[in-house]
């Protein structure tokens, strides 16, 4: 089963959110909540979760 990581909701008057820097690299195995990927906004850093064990396939937007 694949699943998609998407980003999350970070507020209403936040426009663009960048990547900072992902922790895990295609191929690799992840731990559910793991950090995964790192996503900066103006305001904020911060890291996202992965949402189950599994392993990552892709990495669509560096």
């Amino acid at each position: 089963m694949s699943v998609e990581i998407k980003v999350p909701s970070v507020g209403e008057s936040i426009s663009e959110v960048q990547i900072g820097a992902w922790h895990a690299a295609e191929g690799k195995w992840v731990a559910q909540d793991s950090e995964i990927v790192e996503l900066e906004t103006d305001k904020a850093t911060f890291d996202v979760p992965a949402p189950m064990d599994g392993i990552i396939i892709e990495i669509l937007k560096k």
